[in-house]
């Protein structure tokens, strides 16, 4: 089987088949990565693009790591060592890579919009790996596919995310995802880090993260995205933390069996407490291992979905 599209630039546009699609094909292949030859012949003969303007740790790695289980020939691109410093434009380095042969570019900009753009002058695939503040759609499927294999299903479920959600492209492609999917989710975080247009995407949102928090099956923290801030969003680091970060008082008000995320990087004593970020409930690991699995499927999908062959 196949996704509808030849690209995955975000799930807001993405059809909950597709979304189901990739979430079960994640299910098979994660096995691949506990082998002790992780290597499937897959993606024989494939080449895969990264292309990251922006750092990545998780996203980059995961990336290449999963072309690399199924066999593709992974390339990467620095954008700092490439002629992207000496002026080349996004079209100008997207058509060089193409001729060379690249059969999918996997894009991290930070520009809204520019996955977009790519998709439409290449016929290679595109994948979204975070565009500005818009998506990070692989990061929303792996975070709902670490829910799935928790909690069994997303219907009905009570999903809080907190932190800057003004900056979050995690927090968008989540929310789309997991309303799509019948999950309730609720987000909280300084009024001045919340969008004022948050709301019409089907969200509760609460300045108080205790009110978020109360009765969640799930709580997601994001990363305070110093970087990408103006001054004046908040009093401190030091305030915020008191004010808004997850800590185990506040998950106290959290259903009993309650699972607690972050999408990395992690400001431990700001958004988050070290002694949670390393609790029981925690899945932060667990999401970085689901994100190769979840890039896996995406690949397959997109590449070698053709066959209904299994790899094996």
């Amino acid at each position: 089987m196949r996704l509808a599209s030849k690209d995955v630039l975000g799930l807001q546009d993405m059809s909950t088949t597709d979304m189901q699609l990739i979430l079960d094909t994640a299910e098979s292949l994660k096995e691949i990565i506990s082998r002790p030859i992780k290597k499937v012949p897959t993606l024989r003969g494939k080449t895969v693009l990264t292309l990251f303007y922006e750092p990545s740790t998780r996203t980059r790695t995961s990336f290449e790591l999963a072309g690399k289980y199924m066999s593709a020939d992974t390339v990467n691109i620095a954008t700092t060592t490439s002629s992207v410093v000496k002026g080349e434009t996004l079209r100008d380095t997207a058509k060089t890579v193409e001729v060379m042969g690249m059969d999918m570019v996997i894009m991290r900009h930070p520009i809204s919009g520019s996955c977009h753009y790519l998709a439409k002058i290449l016929d290679a695939s595109v994948i979204n790996a975070g565009d500005g503040m818009h998506e990070h759609p692989t990061q929303g499927l792996l975070d709902m596919f670490t829910i799935r294999q928790r909690k069994g299903r997303l219907k009905g479920l009570r999903v809080a995310i907190v932190g800057d959600i003004y900056h979050s492209r995690v927090a968008r492609s989540n929310i789309w995802g997991l309303t799509k999917m019948g999950a309730e989710v609720v987000v909280a975080g300084p009024s001045t880090l919340i969008p004022p247009y948050i709301e019409e995407l089907g969200v509760k949102a609460y300045t108080r993260v205790e009110e978020a928090i109360e009765g969640a099956d799930v709580v997601n923290v994001l990363r305070l995205q110093l970087e990408r801030q103006q001054k004046g969003l908040f009093p401190s680091t030091r305030e915020y933390a008191r004010i808004f970060g997850v800590n185990q008082e506040r998950l106290a008000l959290a259903k009993v069996d309650y699972l607690l995320m972050h999408p990395g990087p992690m400001n431990r004593g700001v958004e988050i407490a070290s002694d949670v970020a390393d609790g029981e409930h925690s899945t932060i690991t667990e999401q970085v291992t689901n994100g190769v699995a979840i890039r896996m499927a995406i690949l397959y999908l997109l590449l070698g979905g053709a066959t209904d062959e299994t790899a094996d």
